[in-house]
């Protein structure tokens, strides 16, 4: 097992810098710096302490390797139809929730329309696959069509509607906003 790699992946996850993980644990950075190139070994109280600052216990950090879901087939996906706003939304990947990003096809029926969100500190991609969309950010509308695509920050309401005589598709990759 290779504990200054792990060690390296949980502090990149948590956002910390070697210097700012080292102030937290009472240690250098240079001596976080060799124990994730796997030059030292901690002991195990500086482990712990390691761990705690990393958020993991040391059961998970000890666990094998997870196997990490990399396909997804059609049968894992999750279909919503809402008849009455005349659009549909195919969930692709169903732990989704559980990611930082969400990816979904949202196929919208002639005049259809995705409800309005609040605003949040979620970023939204999106690449028209089909047909044309209007994006309503805030007081600002934006057109995009086949083959554009539009990347914001949901800082304001914003809502996606179908500006196409017939269907159109749209994939969104959204990042869930941690309030």
């Amino acid at each position: 097992m290779q504990i200054g790699n792990k060690i390296k992946s949980l502090r990149i996850k948590k956002g910390l810098t070697q210097e700012e993980l080292g102030e937290r644990t009472d240690l250098t950075k240079g001596y976080i710096s060799q124990l994730e190139r796997n030059l030292n070994s901690p002991s195990i109280e500086t482990l712990f302490s390691l761990l705690e600052v990393l958020g993991t216990k040391p059961k998970d950090f000890f666990d094998d390797e997870k196997n990490q879901r990399v396909v997804y087939l059609e049968d894992d996906q999750t279909v919503f139809s809402d008849d009455e706003k005349k659009y549909q939304i195919r969930w692709l990947v169903p732990e989704s929730n559980d990611k930082e990003m969400e990816p979904v096809l949202v196929k919208f029926l002639n005049s259809g329309e995705f409800k309005q969100f609040e605003p949040s500190l979620s970023e939204t991609f999106m690449y028209v696959l089909t047909g044309k969309v209007r994006l309503i950010l805030g007081t600002h509308e934006y057109f995009a069509k086949e083959g554009q695509s539009l990347y914001f920050e949901a800082s304001d309401h914003h809502q996606l509607t179908n500006h196409h005589n017939g269907e159109t598709e749209v994939l969104i990759v959204a990042t869930h906003s941690y309030l």
